[in-house]
């Protein structure tokens, strides 16, 4: 058994050290004819133009607003609904709801987008509230994500609160706090480990996301600087440039892998914030 919860181990690490050697061999040929301050810091992204410009900001932009406007959906209803299970809901209740919830994460992401072009794109931002924006924008991309992060927020923050020892409850409780201090000065910190967890991987769901973007965001890179306007993701530039046009091992294909190398250090600086985090806040029981 041992054995094999170690080759279980290994495997993981031996996957990684592949995607990272995937991604790092291409972009080193990339960047040996694109300077590395000219990538992070351009304003321009046209890597298929005859005057090609490699400056990857408008992918970021992008990105960050429709991560932000998702947390800003997904983090106050998921921590929401996850207290609500844990600490609220009968057992009848819980058994009914969770289930329920997660349905949402079994949805497509495709069919996210098409939700978030076709309803909340032109319905209820266009026709409804009468915003000025035009077919596509980051705004309806990032709600529609939102919603779809919830249920991996709410199910890790449930059980991470649930496995908090019942004498912290009663111990509060004894001390004359009510349900909503108990669970806000008490559980909430002691389930700090796995609730961090749970924000960690939704918003690195959110960064890595990819049909809700490439179909409701739009395709046109620039700065984005309000969320009514389209924008290209870097996932969404992924998707819409590994089409098979560029030919393996020229420029424009090594974009692809510096933007993924890009994504991989974005996503791994998240986590390694989140750790530190949790190092210094944790409380043990």
């Amino acid at each position: 058994m041992k054995l094999g919860l170690r080759f279980a181990a290994a495997i993981t690490v031996v996957t990684t050290i592949g995607i990272v050697i995937a991604l790092l061999v291409p972009s080193l040929s990339f960047f040996a004819e694109v300077p590395v301050l000219d990538f992070l810091f351009g304003t321009r992204w046209a890597p298929r133009f005859a005057d090609a410009s490699f400056g990857v900001l408008p992918l970021v932009t992008a990105t960050l607003w429709t991560t932000v406007i998702a947390l800003l959906v997904a983090v106050p209803f998921g921590l929401g609904a996850s207290i609500l299970l844990a600490e609220y809901a009968k057992p009848q209740v819980r058994k009914f709801l969770k289930p329920l919830l997660e349905i949402l994460a079994g949805i497509p992401t495709v069919v996210y987008g098409f939700f978030a072009l076709q309803f909340v794109q032109g319905t209820v931002l266009r026709d409804w509230l009468q915003l000025p924006t035009g077919a596509f924008s980051v705004l309806a991309a990032g709600l529609v994500m939102g919603v779809m992060i919830i249920p991996t927020i709410a199910s890790i923050a449930e059980d991470a609160m649930s496995a908090v020892p019942s004498a912290l409850r009663q111990g509060s409780a004894a001390l004359g706090a009510n349900r909503m201090q108990t669970t806000l000065r008490v559980v909430f910190p002691a389930a700090l480990s796995g609730i961090v967890a749970a924000v960690v991987l939704g918003i690195s769901r959110a960064v890595g996301e990819t049909m809700i973007v490439a179909i409701a965001a739009g395709s046109q890179a620039q700065l984005v600087s309000n969320p009514l306007e389209q924008g290209q993701t870097m996932t969404g530039f992924i998707a819409n440039a590994a089409l098979g046009d560029s030919r393996v091992g020229s420029l424009e294909y090594n974009t692809l892998f510096a933007v993924g190398l890009l994504l991989f250090l974005i996503t791994l600086l998240i986590n390694f914030i989140s750790i530190r985090f949790v190092r210094r806040f944790r409380e043990a029981y």
